[in-house]
């Protein structure tokens, strides 16, 4: 019986890297004959026509969710978690559109989720790199899991990564509908939902490369609006554990 994969890829303005991800995407799921695979794009209204790009491209493996605007990379990520379930998906990627995740590496975390429920691609471990990254964004993340980890009382390396692969079961477990995080909090708050469900949780290395065409989606907002849901969420576990 094969195992359905669905790669979840938020998009916004990202027409001109989109093709070339969905084309890496194709090649690595055609490689496997045990595996049913389909890439979901789910774009906010793209200014660029991101979703219309790839539509006129007719690729067989590929379905499209439009959403009426943009409302950050959570909503995003539980609007297609939401349409795989619907049909039946065992596996969920959550992957990026800019070529920052590495589609050859998914053979990695696929071997990592194996037995587990969640799978985390990891840069801050052995085996793990970032490449062309300047040393405000290394220390941005770098320290925002260590402020997560420390705050929140987890033990994994990489909380704020977006390269993972989600089961069904950790989807059904953490009650996704109830999760209001928009930017890179949302990353943090899955980690945490699952840990604290006692669900597994395994952790591969990966190479993150910083894109090299369209614009990041970071901004100062992003960031606040983790560390302010990180310290609320810490204060909360604190007061729960007296």
């Amino acid at each position: 019986m094969s195992t359905k994969v669905l790669i979840c890829i938020p998009t916004y303005n990202e027409a001109k890297n989109i093709l070339e991800i969905v084309r890496r995407w194709d090649t690595v799921l055609s490689s496997y004959q045990n595996i049913e695979g389909e890439i979901l794009i789910i774009d906010d209204n793209s200014p660029d026509k991101t979703a219309d790009l790839v539509a006129n491209q007719e690729i067989s493996r590929v379905s499209i969710l439009r959403r009426p605007k943009k409302e950050g990379l959570g909503p995003a990520y539980i609007a297609g978690f939401t349409w795989g379930l619907d049909r039946g998906f065992n596996l969920f990627v959550e992957s990026d559109a800019d070529g920052s995740h590495q589609p050859e590496e998914f053979p990695r975390l696929l071997d990592g989720v194996n037995g587990a429920q969640l799978c985390l691609g990891t840069r801050w471990m052995p085996g793990g790199a970032v490449i062309n990254w300047p040393i405000t964004r290394r220390l941005i993340s770098r320290c925002g899991t260590l402020y997560a980890q420390k705050a929140l009382r987890l033990p994994y390396k990489d909380l704020t990564g977006g390269y993972r692969i989600i089961s069904r079961e950790a989807l059904e477990a953490i009650d996704i509908t109830s999760i209001t995080s928009k930017g890179y909090g949302f990353q943090i708050e899955m980690v945490m939902r699952a840990h604290d469900a006692g669900l597994a949780i395994t952790q591969v290395p990966i190479t993150f490369i910083e894109r090299t065409a369209g614009e990041s989606k970071m901004s100062r907002a992003i960031v606040f609006e983790a560390l302010r849901q990180t310290t609320r969420w810490g204060v909360q576990r604190h007061i729960n554990a007296r």
